[in-house]
């Protein structure tokens, strides 16, 4: 399935049926008075967070989404039928932009999430809604409300628990690999990840959601590369783990590379909480680990943790911190034991 995070569409909700003017003419009515029906009502145009997308790569074969009109009144009293609606099925996680990419008219985060786009037009009165003791034969009748038309932006951003950040080739589709069962592509040049990749890992006896998303370089924030575009996926995170390649001649400038552009990026991004780790230390000494790890320590001024996504050392620690810092609502608890199967 291919993967696409920004979609625009075209939306027009349906037309109200107008109102009919009828008047009974059975032969033996003396006085049959005005009977025309209310015109139907326009569809609307709707949009409903589903489960089991993560990618809006329907829209891109879509765009135009357009509701049927009300259909009109008629006699006998008959109400026109309503119009069918239109329902936007997008996954969890979606933001729905309008056409200056910039207003936020509804973020769908929760599967059943729902939110109308564009209401129908009312179906207009038939003469027999104006009939009065003073007016008895009205030939008046009213036309349906016209739809709303819209162009829209529907922009995804990944629901994860965890977000990683690095440099192309720090080993975050590695990590990946090798804490869950997702299977994104790894070789050995950069950008070889193109497109957000999810995946479940699970450490002491709780699940949560990890996002893997392309490499950064300076100069993202300005499309440098594959651009910043991506960090949208990460804005949902509880907290963020930046790997740092250890195998770098220039360890400290690979780690303000990333930090610079979350701070370029805004959003309370570089404010969210984020562990620092030194990855690929499969490959050093201990006289190269300790040296490398003190250096990262000087830049990022704060704790680092040593991992190898190959040898798997030290991934445990790892997940276990990025589990600390998850809040225990959006941990996924594995029960204790399992439940014993039914027996007649």
């Amino acid at each position: 399935m291919k993967f696409l995070d920004l979609a625009k569409v075209y939306i027009r909700s349906g037309a109200g049926g107008g109102g009919c003017i009828s008047f009974r003419r059975e032969k033996y009515i003396e006085y049959g008075g005005p009977d025309g029906g209310d015109g139907g009502k326009g569809g609307s145009v709707r949009a409903v967070a589903v489960d089991g997308l993560n990618t809006l790569i329907d829209f891109r074969y879509q765009q135009h989404f357009f509701a049927k009109n009300g259909q009109p009144g008629m006699g006998k009293q008959r109400t026109g039928k309503d119009g069918e609606d239109i329902i936007l099925k997008v996954p969890a996680g979606t933001e729905i932009l309008d056409e200056d990419q910039e207003t936020v008219i509804a973020d769908l985060t929760e599967v059943g999430d729902e939110v109308e786009l564009a209401r129908g037009g009312n179906g207009g009165f038939g003469n027999l809604h104006f009939k009065t003791s003073t007016n008895q034969a009205p030939r008046r009748a009213n036309p349906g409300q016209p739809g709303v038309e819209r162009t829209l932006w529907l922009r995804l951003k990944l629901i994860a628990d965890a977000g990683l950040l690095g440099l192309p080739n720090a080993g975050k589709s590695t990590f990946l690999a090798a804490t869950s069962n997702a299977r994104p592509k790894i070789a050995d040049y950069p950008f070889t990840t193109l497109h957000p990749n999810l995946g479940v890992v699970g450490v002491d006896n709780a699940e949560f959601v990890i996002a893997d998303i392309p490499g950064l370089i300076a100069g993202a924030h300005e499309g440098k590369g594959i651009g910043d575009r991506f960090l949208g996926h990460v804005e949902r995170c509880s907290v963020l783990l930046h790997l740092v390649d250890g195998t770098s001649e220039t360890i400290a400038e690979d780690y303000h590379t990333i930090i610079n552009e979350l701070e370029a990026y805004g959003g309370h991004l570089a404010d969210k909480p984020r562990i620092t780790a030194l990855n690929k230390i499969d490959a050093l000494d201990d006289d190269e680990r300790t040296e490398a790890r003190a250096e990262l320590e000087k830049a990022s001024g704060g704790p680092v943790m040593m991992m190898s996504g190959v040898s798997k050392e030290g991934v445990t620690e790892v997940l276990r911190a990025l589990r600390a810092e998850i809040t225990e609502d959006r941990l996924r608890l594995k029960a204790d034991k399992e439940p014993e199967p039914w027996r007649p």
